[in-house]
């Protein structure tokens, strides 16, 4: 592994992390990403690019606005370095690969409408389809790359489409769910979406279960089943080839 080039990653994680941040503020109120500039959401006095140095920044500024004094959520940190290592760990195992680079998109489309879904229970169909047009066109490339595309068109129908019928039976889902799954699939292929749909209601059974029997929730209120998606999907992208091949050697 080359060390500059992990530290080139991991840069890029964070910077990317800060841009996410912007993302999953901004969308769900309709407003642009890109105008206007980043700007305290308290006193809207613009922020000066040296205040804008992700981790670093908020280090300094002691967690808070530098004109107002306003609280800053650790969240914004938190999802910068989260970025970072995800980008990191994805290097780690892939190296300079076109995987590294596909993953690397799923990973930055999983953390956006994942962190959106939990705060407003809400996937947006911006962040959807952009995740669409993008898994399709990895799809293209991968037929360049030898890697084949009926896998990843097969993975994206059947992810979907699964969730997509248990929304028509139980309407315990929403669309979004499969929506999103269409997405992992086109990104993942088929074998390895099974494993990430089967990570999601092990994982979203799990703490469902928990929040209901810590009372934090009860059993009619909505828990959102797109972030349990976006960590399946992550831990399948490190995991799941481990999982595909333990379970055939069963057999």
């Amino acid at each position: 592994m080359n060390i500059v080039m992990g530290i080139y990653i991991v840069i890029l994680g964070l910077l990317l992390g800060s841009f996410f941040n912007v993302c999953i503020y901004r969308i769900p109120r309709g407003e642009s990403i890109v105008f206007p500039g980043s700007h305290c959401t308290n006193c809207n006095n613009k922020i000066k690019g040296y205040d804008l140095i992700p981790v670093i920044s908020y280090i300094f500024l002691k967690g808070k606005c530098r004109y107002c004094g306003e609280k800053i959520s650790l969240r914004y940190p938190a999802v910068e370095l989260i970025t970072a290592a995800i980008f990191y760990l994805i290097y780690l195992k892939y190296g300079l690969m076109f995987l590294t680079v596909k993953y690397i998109v799923l990973a930055s489309l999983l953390i956006v409408i994942g962190m959106i879904d939990l705060d407003t229970t809400d996937v947006y169909f911006s962040t959807t389809i952009t995740g669409v047009i993008f898994g399709i066109g990895f799809i293209i490339a991968s037929y360049f790359f030898n890697l084949g595309i009926g896998e990843f068109i097969i993975g994206g129908i059947a992810a979907g489409g699964f969730i997509a019928v248990i929304i028509l039976i139980t309407r315990g889902m929403g669309w979004g769910d499969a929506e999103i799954c269409l997405v992992c699939g086109l990104f993942l292929g088929f074998k390895l979406s099974i494993v990430m749909l089967f990570l999601s209601f092990i994982i979203g059974g799990i703490v469902g279960i928990g929040l209901i029997l810590s009372k934090i929730k009860n059993r009619k209120d909505y828990i959102p089943f797109g972030p349990f998606i976006a960590v399946s999907s992550l831990l399948t992208i490190f995991l799941g080839e481990y999982i595909v091949n333990y379970y055939m050697a069963m057999f």
